[in-house]
């Protein structure tokens, strides 16, 4: 695993690489918190030629890329592909980082050409804090106490104050609007004791894909952590699957896709 530090206009862009050859994969982590991603990462080093972004640039010191926001987040992410990856690259984000790769997939189509949605948060339900605090506690008790040290340094680096922007950038973000525009395979994980990304959530943006796909994993919202191979195989395999679909164009009968507003398993 090697760091390396890319200048990406005005920006200092820094990532963790593995591999050489195969197919590009960039990961998104959540909350800007890189550690809990780099066991898939290793998993994909095998088959791959991967990059975990450290965005918004809580594993170093100031000064950081972009603002500790969705759409900054996504703007850094975009110029980085269109700088550094030889071509369009398999896009995987988790949490809050599931947004930005959404956004980035539909900003830069020719630079993505399979997007990974691991445990995409906030459904309409839960975009607001007091709305989100159950569905947190419930998720949060059943994830390993070993996720603390490879995630509390990165968020008391960043700072409580800019974590908290974070969330509330992702809650005050749409996914729904945005992922009837896809034109490349999407598929959409979640941890099966999860409530932070329910089943219906999780499948109702499948479906809105033009090329969708949902599966349920075994364990909580850090599943990449708990199963870094298991999630770097089906990172494979949606880069496999890329390979057999050519470019959609999504239906032009509407200005917006349809919204979906699925409610949660509360």
């Amino acid at each position: 695993m090697r760091e390396r530090w890319d200048d990406v206009g005005d920006r200092r862009m820094r990532s963790l690489e593995v591999g050489r050859r195969g197919e590009t994969v960039v990961l998104l982590p959540g909350l800007g918190a890189v550690g809990y991603m780099k066991d898939t990462l290793a998993g994909c080093a095998s088959w791959a030629h991967a990059f975990l972004l450290d965005v918004p640039g809580f594993g170093h010191r100031p000064p950081r890329p972009c603002a500790a926001e969705v759409p900054a987040v996504a703007e850094a992410v975009g110029d980085w592909l269109e700088t550094v990856p030889d071509g369009p690259v398999v896009l995987a984000g988790h949490s809050s980082g599931a947004q930005v790769a959404l956004r980035v997939a539909a900003a830069h189509p020719a630079l993505v050409r399979s997007l990974v949605l691991l445990g995409p948060t906030f459904p309409p339900r839960q975009r607001t804090l007091r709305r989100a605090a159950r569905p947190f506690l419930r998720t949060v008790v059943r994830e390993p106490l070993s996720v603390l040290p490879v995630t509390l340094p990165y968020y008391l680096r960043g700072g409580p104050a800019e974590v908290l922007r974070c969330v509330r950038s992702a809650q005050s973000d749409f996914p729904e609007y945005l992922i009837g525009k896809i034109s490349c395979p999407v598929l959409v994980v979640r941890g099966a004791r999860d409530h932070m990304c329910p089943k219906t959530w999780a499948d109702g943006l499948a479906i809105t894909a033009p090329l969708g796909r949902s599966v349920t994993v075994p364990g909580a919202h850090v599943f990449p952590f708990q199963h870094g191979g298991m999630t770097a195989s089906l990172i494979a395999e949606a880069a496999a699957l890329a390979d057999s679909y050519a470019p959609v164009r999504p239906s032009s009968r509407w200005a917006e896709p349809p919204a979906v507003v699925l409610p949660s398993s509360e």
